[in-house]
């Protein structure tokens, strides 16, 4: 396993923020919303990062191309029968970092024509980043706000843009293991 990239305090604070247009409500209600977005937006590829909200979008027939989750709140629930992959993969991401495994899964998966799930061991949730900056243009990236509803991202050059610089202020994992006194 490589770690590519370590969050930052900083950058924490700013990904509580929503990245793109926050859908308030309960599944149904953001699932309903979801699909009238999907059906104004027709995005060559939906890509869903989180347990939950990957879950719900499958029970409610919105079958993203991708689905990045590390089985953690689907400890209780379980995918449905339509979330069913044609290749699952399965790559380390510990707590607060991006590997170059992950990374490597997710640009594989994005080129591919089939329905596939990563399952991450450790934690998917800065995946989104890099999720966003390989999809297609005008793409969907959604991801769970907890306790609010879901945040849909449409993938622009500007949103890529706005990756980049997040992932220059993360920290190099040897950079970080350089700083630590002998």
């Amino acid at each position: 396993m490589t770690i590519e990239y370590t969050i930052t305090p900083e950058l924490r604070t700013k990904l509580k923020e929503p990245f793109g247009t926050l859908i308030r409500g309960s599944f149904s209600e953001t699932m309903c919303k979801m699909k009238a977005f999907v059906e104004k937006e027709k995005p060559p590829r939906i890509i869903s990062v989180g347990d939950v909200v990957s879950q719900n979008l499958h029970e409610h027939g919105i079958q993203p191309q991708l689905t990045i989750i590390d089985n953690k709140s689907l400890r209780i629930l379980s995918m449905p029968e339509a979330a069913r992959a044609e290749k699952k993969v399965h790559v380390p991401n510990p707590e607060g970092t991006i590997t170059k495994e992950a990374i490597t899964a997710v640009k594989e998966a994005i080129d591919r024509n089939e329905h596939i799930h990563i399952i991450v061991e450790g934690e998917e949730d800065l995946l989104t980043l890099i999720a966003v900056l390989y999809a297609p243009e005008n793409a969907l990236v959604v991801y769970g706000q907890p306790y609010t509803g879901i945040v849909v991202v449409k993938v622009t050059p500007q949103k890529k843009a706005q990756i980049e610089e997040f992932l220059k202020t993360m920290e190099p994992f040897e950079k970080l293991n350089r700083k630590k006194p002998v």
